[in-house]
């Protein structure tokens, strides 16, 4: 009886874990939902769907993108932190989900606690740019000399409070003790027009959105952010190079699931979309766009917006740039 009982508990054993394998083997069984928390034809939005063109093939499983904007990415992304862990339901967004809990009092969802973080995804580099008519420095030096000898003169536009551009330039102020006004627009393409027509005399944007503009004569690039010579940008000397040590201000990608999601079926897509970013043609294809291609550990990427989220929780507080909506 007791070597019956013992065999019995074995084959359980055997069962139960042919049970999960093939469980895992068969994820995903129908259609997965890629949800953009940002507008249709963003450049999120773009991203995600070239992510899953790739990665639907892989996985045996149409992908479809769905695109749910709103609250500065805070109504899809409380979407995704809401759903059933089961894989069907993933998100691509961008490291402004580590600021949203400075710029909200009341957040429905935690960066790390609500989401499974699986890969990230690829960086993009900022530049600090100036309208070369309205503002004719050649280098950062001239630039805060200037500044300097007119505080609270010159202004920066931004594409609104808390992202990326906003971001970048009041780390860049708080740095070398700059006093430049900042005047937010809805949105990057107001800001831009406005900037490139001089307009206003400043701003940060992504490096590829501006390059055009530096090739053409209308903006000029003073430093880009990132690690190192910019892939996109390799003529432009980075703020590390000038000096500036601390303005880490490069954009990442990523792709994350509700909280509780199975670590098989993030190994899988971890593993998926690894060799999605690895591949050649996607490769060019994401540099094209001003994207490194980064692929990550899923524990890497949960460490930096773990960081992150305190990191700028930290610095809005401290400098007030933003009160809390």
């Amino acid at each position: 009886m007791r070597a019956r009982g013992l065999l019995v508990s074995v084959l359980s054993c055997i069962v139960m874990v042919w049970a999960a394998a093939a469980g895992a083997q068969s994820y995903p069984s129908h259609t997965v939902t890629l949800i953009s928390p940002y507008a249709a034809g963003s450049g999120i939005d773009v991203l995600a769907r070239l992510i899953a063109s790739g990665l639907g093939p892989r996985l045996g499983q149409t992908i479809v993108v769905d695109a749910k904007p709103g609250a500065g990415s805070a109504i899809g992304t409380g979407f995704v932190a809401k759903a059933a862990p089961d894989g069907y339901t993933l998100m691509l967004t961008s490291s402004v989900l580590p600021v949203l809990p400075a710029l909200y009092k009341v957040l429905p969802f935690d960066p790390t606690a609500d989401f499974t973080h699986i890969i990230k995804l690829a960086s993009g580099s900022m530049a600090l740019v100036v309208n070369p008519t309205a503002l004719p420095v050649k280098s950062l030096d001239e630039l805060v000399k200037i500044v300097r000898a007119q505080p609270g003169k010159l202004n920066y536009a931004s594409a609104g409070n808390g992202t990326p551009h906003h971001l970048g330039m009041e780390l860049l102020k708080k740095e070398l003790g700059l006093d430049i006004v900042h005047v937010p627009y809805r949105g990057a393409t107001g800001a831009l027009n406005d900037l490139v027509a001089g307009q206003i005399p400043m701003a940060m944007f992504p490096v590829n959105v501006v390059l055009p503009f530096a090739k053409s004569g209308k903006l000029r690039v003073l430093a880009v952010s990132g690690k190192g010579k910019s892939l996109i940008a390799p003529d432009a000397p980075t703020f590390e190079q000038l000096g500036l040590k601390n303005l880490d201000l490069d954009v990442y990608y990523f792709v994350s699931g509700p909280a509780k999601l199975p670590a098989d079926i993030v190994a899988r897509l971890n593993k998926e979309i690894t060799a999605i970013l690895t591949d050649d043609a996607m490769r060019q294809r994401l540099l094209a766009m001003g994207l490194v291609p980064d692929p990550s550990t899923p524990e890497a990427i949960t460490s930096l917006i773990k960081t992150d989220t305190a990191r700028w929780k930290a610095f809005i507080s401290e400098t007030k740039i933003i009160t809390p909506q």
